[in-house]
């Protein structure tokens, strides 16, 4: 087996959320055997920016649902979504 990256969409709660902070907070959660691959700050709409981070995960045992559980449980994060799952080039 091997790894996947995991796209995901974390959405803050507020416009006023600072996305860098959160970003560090997201990183301290990573939970053991994922790793963070890259990330960015992508405009959604009305000044509200998404945080999109891919992550590197196991292809088996859960795949991504440790990694949601963790983000999603940070102060600050309204929702977290995957929007694509892939092999690695």
């Amino acid at each position: 087996m091997g790894d996947v990256a995991a796209t995901m969409k974390i959405m803050p709660e507020s416009v006023e959320t600072d996305l860098e902070d959160l970003k560090s907070k997201l990183e301290a959660v990573i939970p053991e055997g994922a790793s963070l691959f890259g990330s960015k700050i992508e405009p959604v709409a009305f000044g509200l920016k998404a945080l999109v981070m891919v992550i590197m995960v196991g292809d088996i045992e859960g795949g991504t649902e440790q990694v949601e559980a963790a983000f999603a449980a940070v102060p600050g994060v309204e929702s977290v979504q995957v929007t694509e799952v892939g092999r690695p080039l």
